[in-house]
This record gives C-alpha cells, sequence and structure tokens, in this order.
C-alpha cells in the first residue's frame, strides 16, 4: 500500500547537519531507503525555520532549505520528484515518490504577502501559521496571550484560498483556529492528536475535531509519544486510539497520518522511523479493512489536495 505523509522536518535536519546523506543516513528517520521501505509514496517535507535564527534571517534559511531540497534531494535521486498537484501525483512513475514542500510557521515571511507567494511559486502547497509561539500572522498554541489572526494573518489565509494551498492549523492558538475555519478554504491539521486522549495543548479538542470534519478537512495523527499518550512510552495501539477517536467522531474519511519524523527527539515503540510504516499497515489490518486502511494512509489526504 501507498503512504501519504503529511508531515516530516528532514529538510530541516539536512540544513542543520549539511553533511548527512539523504539516501541512508542513520541518523534520519525519513532517508530515502525508509521512504522505500515504508512505501512512501507521496511525502510533506516542511521549511520548518528553529527559534534560535535570527527573525530577519528567516526568510534566507526558508530559500536555503528549498535549495537542499533540490541539490541534495532532487538532483541526486532522480526517483524523488517535487509534486504540486494531483495531476502530478497521477503522473508518477512505480518506483518513484512524490514530495510537496510545506512551509511551518509564517515567521519566515515576516510580513511580506510577496514572501508568501514566491514560496508559493518555489512549490509550497501547505502553509502552517504559525508554530508555537507568536508572529505577525497570529499567536501560536503555547503563546500564553492566544490572540488569533491578526489582520495580516487574515491576508495570508486569503491568499492561500487564491493560491489552492492548504492552511495549516497545527500549532496555531484555539482562536487562531477558529478564525481560520471561518476564512479558510483549504484547512487542514497536518500533525495533530485528540486531546481528549492525551492532554497537550498542541492536541485538538472535540470541538474542533468536529469542525474540521464538517469542514470536510483533513487531520494527520501524530508520532509524538507525548501527544500520544500520558503513559512513559507511546506503541502503535496508542496511534491505533487517536485513529479510532476521530473516526468515532465521523472522520472515517478525514482522517491520515503526519508522522512528524525527523522533527522529534523520542519515537513510538515499533514506529522508530518511516520504514515502520510497514508495521504500521500490518496492524491497521488486523483493525480495518484494505479499503479503509488504503484511505487512511494514503487516499485521504489525496482527495483533499486542493485543485
Amino acid at each position: 500500500m501507498k503512504v501519504f505523509d503529511a508531515h516530516c522536518d528532514v529538510l530541516y535536519k539536512l540544513w542543520m547537519n549539511p553533511n548527512l546523506d539523504f539516501e541512508n543516513d542513520p541518523q534520519l528517520h525519513t532517508n530515502l531507503n525508509r521512504l522505500k521501505e515504508g512505501q512512501g509514496k507521496v511525502q510533506l517535507m516542511a521549511l520548518y525555520i528553529p527559534e534560535e535564527v535570527n527573525y530577519e534571517n528567516r526568510f534566507e534559511v526558508a530559500l536555503e532549505m528549498v535549495n537542499l531540497f533540490h541539490e541534495k534531494v532532487l538532483s541526486v535521486h532522480k526517483e524523488v520528484k517535487q509534486v504540486k498537484t494531483k495531476k502530478d501525483i497521477e503522473k508518477l512513475g512505480d518506483d518513484d515518490i512524490g514530495v510537496m514542500l510545506a512551509l511551518e510557521g509564517c515567521d519566515a515571511i515576516g510580513t511580506s504577502l510577496t514572501r508568501l507567494r514566491t514560496l508559493f511559486h518555489l512549490g509550497v502547497k501547505s502553509v502552517g501559521l504559525t508554530w508555537n509561539y507568536s508572529n505577525a500572522v497570529a499567536d501560536g498554541i503555547l503563546e500564553p496571550r492566544g490572540a488569533g489572526l491578526s489582520l495580516f494573518g487574515r491576508k495570508v489565509v486569503e491568499e492561500n484560498n487564491r493560491f489552492k494551498v492548504w492552511t495549516d492549523v497545527s500549532h496555531l492558538s484555539v482562536k487562531g483556529f477558529w478564525d481560520v475555519l471561518e476564512l479558510a478554504e483549504y484547512p487542514i491539521a497536518s500533525h495533530s492528536n485528540s486531546i481528549s486522549l492525551c492532554n497537550h495543548p498542541r492536541n485538538l479538542a472535540d470541538d474542533q475535531i468536529k469542525a474540521l470534519i464538517e469542514k470536510d478537512s483533513m487531520i494527520g495523527i501524530n508520532f509524538v509519544p507525548y501527544f500520544l499518550s500520558e503513559k512513559e512510552q507511546a506503541t502503535i495501539k496508542d496511534v491505533l486510539n487517536h485513529l479510532e477517536y476521530i473516526c468515532a467522531l465521523g472522520g472515517e474519511n478525514n482522517v491520515g497520518f503526519g508522522s512528524d519524523f525527523d522533527g522529534i527527539s523520542s519515537t513510538v515503540v515499533g514506529l522508530e522511523n518511516y520504514s515502520k510504516y510497514e508495521t504500521l499497515i500490518e496492524v491497521l489490518l488486523k483493525h480495518y479493512s484494505s479499503v479503509q486502511v488504503e484511505k487512511f494512509i494514503y487516499q485521504n489526504f489525496l482527495n483533499h489536495l486542493p485543485e
């Protein structure tokens, strides 16, 4: 079965350590060999600029990551193709892997819509408005003020709509979430879980999950252990619990996976890297039909890709 994963941070890791080899470096959860072993078909790679980068340099760093994507991934590994549309994905050969760029946090654009549009032209197809803190667009979920979209933030969402780009609410404040649901034509939560099952602020409340489902939007279950379980260790069973919970709220056609591989310091037991998607699929098939499993791991996200 093919896998569509809505979030990983491998470009951030390659930027932090340019000596890493995308093909097979064991330090990468999402290296090329592991993508192949895990049946990866479409992978969103985030442009995540760490907090320690000076604000005025963040757009430059985003461009550096795009350049790394071309020089260390696309130009070296011909089976990896940049994709921007469903048609691009449909054109992939049997052995090809499609990669789509995503922006994680609008800190990189400052207050410039021109920078945002430039990233669209470079292939960014999903825009996370914040990381955990505040920027010119909105407050993140860990910002105590908890403000929603600014006037500039509303313009960003309108540009996402115009360019047919996902507006990603993962990491966003609660007020920002509801502002986005009112304004965005293509909202998603690329890597978020249920707060009812695991009480972490990065997770979504039931009314948020239901609102995304009512908007026919996607929720990508995250593999961060402490977003999955309050126990000392998280297992694949915890991943299944969040999947089942979202399905019970009516989300069978609106749930997938956004692993957060390479953006996490610890991993789920049994899901230590991308190659373990194969194990996850085997477990899913014990609980769901093959049609349902295919939807969860691939088809749901593909169906919701803006055209």
